[in-house]
């Protein structure tokens, strides 16, 4: 009974030992369909000659977004195929002969049908060769806009500081000879303008150059006291360009001369706040353009401002002085009139002298405005200390 119920539970040993291995190779089975898929791409071409023709033996290379590199080359009907790729994106080099570089495609892979990759590098040249021209084409069109603009502007920028020069002989000028030189300045300012409008039109909507062209076209309307026009030169260069401290103070003076003194006085603010080391010089221009306008009591506070900041300037010191003396009044004493100095008009034109204790300049006007000040108002103390200038 023994050797028998041995003998009996052997085959259930063996059966179990079969189904075993039935079950490895059916699932080995099914695996290796799945394996398979994951490399069954297929990338295939031709390669054709300059000449249009099939291009036998060169070298092929394919490389994956793995950085996977297989090699081949071209039959002799030019035909190439890698094989066996996994689904990604390739690069594709068809190695030309030296000194050529590789000729590079990429293409994307996938499982199931074979992505062509054909070159005919006649088609190629004749492409690259229209391109390459019209790329030259537009390096020249580039070039001579450039020539062109510069030449423009050269010329524009020569003819404003004859401009200027013309501008200046206008105030020697006497009788007949001063509407002459005037009818200068017209003259000049309307060529100026135009070769800064010309270099503007040949550097082209973009030019990083734009906020230039409209300073100088400022300057140009400026000079000649276009004033409308320079206005809006300087608002246009702004716009370009709004961190440049010059074209607000620019379009200040433009704007106090036009008796806009709330706008010039918004435009100088700005231009003092982005250059607060030459506020001083700000608020002074402000004053001056005021006082040439003779819009003398509004004048006053900008130049108060000034010597604020900048103490040591005779020149302002003299404006406010010259300013505090149109703000003066008069009181009826007994049966007669007596003039009110405003408080500091004394003090200014004192300040002014001293800074400048020489012959000829803004201490000498300082020292004149005094003594006529002492003749309208009797009893007043006009002596001043002399200090040297400061270098």
């Amino acid at each position: 009974m023994t050797s028998f119920e041995q003998r009996g539970k052997r085959p259930r040993n063996i059966i179990s030992l079969a189904a075993v291995a039935m079950l490895i190779a059916l699932v080995l089975g099914i695996a290796a369909p799945r394996a398979a898929a994951q490399a069954d791409g297929v990338i295939t071409g031709t390669i054709l000659t300059v000449d249009g023709k099939p291009w036998p033996d060169l070298p092929m290379q394919s490389v994956s977004d793995q950085g996977a590199k297989l090699d081949t080359k071209t039959d002799k009907d030019g035909n190439y195929t890698f094989r066996n790729l996994k689904a990604g994106v390739y690069h594709v080099y068809a190695v030309l002969p030296a000194p050529n570089k590789p000729y590079d495609v990429q293409c994307r892979v996938q499982g199931g049908a074979p992505t062509r990759v054909d070159l005919n590098f006649k088609e190629i040249i004749a492409q690259q060769g229209a391109a390459s021209q019209e790329a030259v084409k537009k390096q020249e069109e580039q070039k001579q806009a450039v020539e062109t603009m510069k030449a423009h502007f050269t010329a524009g920028g020569a003819l404003l500081d004859q401009e200027h020069q013309a501008k200046a002989e206008v105030a020697k000028a006497v009788g007949d000879q001063r509407d002459a030189a005037k009818q200068k300045v017209v003259d000049l300012s309307n060529q100026a303008a135009a070769e800064f409008q010309a270099a503007q039109k040949a550097g082209g909507e973009k030019d990083p150059n734009a906020a230039l062209f409209w300073a100088k076209l400022g300057d140009v309307y400026d000079t000649a006291a276009r004033n409308d026009e320079a206005a809006q030169a300087y608002q246009a260069a702004i716009a370009a360009k709004p961190e440049i401290p010059g074209y607000y103070n620019n379009l200040g003076n433009v704007l106090a001369r036009q008796g806009k003194i709330e706008e010039a006085k918004t435009a100088y603010e700005k231009s003092a706040s982005l250059d607060p080391p030459n506020a001083a010089s700000a608020w002074r221009n402000f004053g001056i353009s005021l006082y040439n306008v003779n819009r003398l009591g509004d004048a006053v506070e900008p130049l108060q401002k000034s010597v604020a900041l900048e103490p040591n300037s005779a020149q302002t010191w003299y404006l406010l002085g010259a300013s505090l003396v149109y703000k003066m009044t008069t009181k009826r004493v007994g049966n007669k009139d007596e003039v009110v100095l405003a408080p500091g008009t004394v003090e200014a034109y004192q300040k002014a002298s001293e800074l400048d204790p020489g012959p000829g300049g803004w201490g000498a006007q300082a020292r004149e405005g005094l003594v006529q000040l002492q003749a309208i108002a009797p009893g007043i103390d006009i002596s001043v200390t002399n200090k040297k200038k400061k270098s």
